[in-house]
């Protein structure tokens, strides 16, 4: 497994492009994306379980119900969510799409990102669609990248390459979230692509199977987006044999599609809105992975642990509270918590109780980047992770005038 450069268009047979379309205001910032297979892919996607679901994602759960999709579009700076015509335009954003590339209609996943509420104007996206389609290119990964981000600072890519049954396979993804982010399946939308041949029921269980340890491990804010999605196309032409069934194959199928959604987990949660620090809470020692899972959650979304990474405190009683409320079921007379970073690792509680150490050696490790909260629960063989970052001053900024 290595990590290569590409983006979304790694994968062979795969292009895609960004450009400003007039959505946002700001003609800088690029504002509709595209990407293309140049032939039809098994498709799979997990949507967001907030009930109230963006048009989009109505959309593309239509379009998928054959396992098949070959392009994506998506557009910023308006979520196309709780609107009276929001079904309609979706459907006309993909037909105007599919027109462009030759393709049919319902061969498209489309989706939309940015503010609720409020129409989404057609005319600028059917507009800009033909040329967007003539600039489609195996570099445009960036631009793709960069014409789905709202609140976002940074680009999230990533690709890899393996191998299966002699055959070179790619892998590669991009994402944009960096509020609204608490994933139940923020807002979130991530559209990844290979060239591995798989059935589109093996490549639904491989995706609905890692997300439950990455993306549902995820949280910025505590607020679970309309419109979230994640998305999978495999074209097929890297040449090895269909994936049809469990086995090493699939298994390295697996090990990829991993290592893209946590890398991009990661950079999900170290760009959530206003933050200054990626936290990464490693719970170990559980008894089950239900009990791993819903501490390390816990902990990562507990606002005032955010508050106290951000101002580099070690206020360990805010992770034993975090546990505390979680509804696990743990013996709070056996956990133990440490933090680490590229600085060193402090332990800050033994057995349930405290411990005496360093408030200056403890302030010297909180300070830097990446901070990783270490629990153990001392129960059992599980473990699990979960990512988050830290709650500043710049989060209420953001969001107190977000839409205005």
């Amino acid at each position: 497994m290595q990590i290569i450069q590409g983006g979304v268009c790694a994968a062979k047979g795969f292009k895609a492009g960004g450009v400003h379309c007039g959505i946002r205001k700001n003609r800088t910032k690029k504002d509709l994306a595209l990407i293309l297979s140049e032939v039809p892919c098994t498709a799979a996607a997990v949507y967001t379980q907030n009930l109230v679901k963006g048009a989009p994602l109505l959309v593309t759960k239509a379009h998928l119900t054959d396992g098949k999709a070959q392009a994506v579009i998506c557009n910023s700076g308006n979520a196309n969510t709780c609107n009276a015509d929001g079904v309609e335009i979706a459907e006309k954003m993909s037909a105007a799409a599919a027109s462009s590339l030759g393709i049919s209609p319902e061969d498209m996943v489309v989706a939309s990102t940015g503010v609720i509420g409020q129409p989404l104007p057609l005319d600028p996206i059917v507009e800009a669609i033909p040329s967007l389609a003539a600039c489609l290119s195996e570099d445009g990964s960036a631009d793709a990248g960069e014409a789905i981000m709202t609140t976002d600072t940074i680009l999230k890519e990533i690709a890899v390459e393996f191998e299966i049954g002699g055959k070179l396979c790619r892998m590669g993804g991009i994402a944009k979230g960096s509020g609204m982010i608490h994933p139940n399946m923020a807002t979130m939308l991530v559209f990844i692509t290979t060239d591995t041949a798989i059935s589109s029921a093996m490549l639904q269980k491989a995706l609905s199977s890692d997300i439950t340890e990455t993306f549902n491990m995820l949280s910025i804010d505590g607020d679970t987006s309309t419109n979230d999605m994640v998305s999978v196309l495999a074209n097929g032409m890297a040449g090895n044999m269909e994936i049809t069934e469990d086995g090493e194959a699939f298994s390295i199928f697996m090990k990829a599609l991993n290592t893209v959604t946590v890398h991009l987990c990661r950079l999900i949660a170290g760009d959530g809105e206003g933050a200054t620090k990626l936290l990464e809470c490693k719970t170990t020692g559980a008894m089950d992975m239900k009990t791993a899972k819903t501490v390390a959650k816990s902990v990562i979304c507990s606002s005032l642990l955010k508050a106290a990474m951000f101002g580099a405190d070690a206020n360990w009683g805010r992770v034993l509270c975090a546990i505390g409320y979680s509804g696990a079921d743990v013996d709070v007379t056996k956990v133990d918590v440490s933090f680490r970073s590229e600085k060193g690792e402090i332990a800050v509680c033994k057995d349930g109780s405290g411990v005496p150490f360093s408030e200056e050696k403890a302030k010297e490790i909180l300070l830097e980047k990446e901070i990783e909260i270490l629990v153990s629960l001392g129960d059992g063989p599980c473990s699990s992770t979960a990512w988050g970052c830290d709650l500043t001053y710049d989060y209420v900024k953001i969001n107190g005038d977000y839409r205005t």
